[in-house]
């Protein structure tokens, strides 16, 4: 779900400018898209959500990079017993001119697949940014 309709509280509004902050220490160029979705019905059938969707745009193609944008989907499953989302994952998608270029998923092997992987120091970056994800919805 788009990160603009998740900012309901002060506690997710803060979490999620966080989430914008340390993609942005990784990738200072980049611009945030808080509503990466659009609201025609066939694009809401398809949106988790339990789900914080950002994409991320660049100025421009990157070579190392391999993408222009960047959506990141921050998954949670709803634990009925506790009534609390619980993260899941973190899963990160590369796109340009051709469509999804590569996808990183925390939820299974941290593996980065697709047909035009970016370069080992962005893997290395978008893993850390992960980590700390999880590190801000562990408190």
């Amino acid at each position: 779900m788009n990160a603009e309709e998740k900012a309901r509280g002060l506690e997710i509004a803060t979490k999620i400018a966080a989430i914008v902050n340390l993609f942005k220490q990784q990738f200072p160029d980049v611009k945030a898209d808080l509503k990466p979705w659009h609201n025609d019905p066939d694009t809401i059938n398809l949106v988790d959500p339990d789900s914080i969707d950002i994409g991320f745009h660049f100025p421009g193609w990157s070579r190392k990079i391999q993408s222009r944008s960047i959506l990141v989907q921050i998954r949670f499953h709803y634990d009925e017993i506790d009534q609390t989302h619980k993260l899941i994952g973190v899963e990160s998608a590369g796109f340009n001119y051709t469509g999804e270029a590569w996808r990183l998923s925390t939820i299974e092997n941290w593996q980065l697949e697709g047909k035009s992987p970016p370069t080992e120091e962005i893997r290395e970056r978008l893993k850390y940014f992960s980590r700390q994800v999880f590190e801000l919805f562990q408190n």
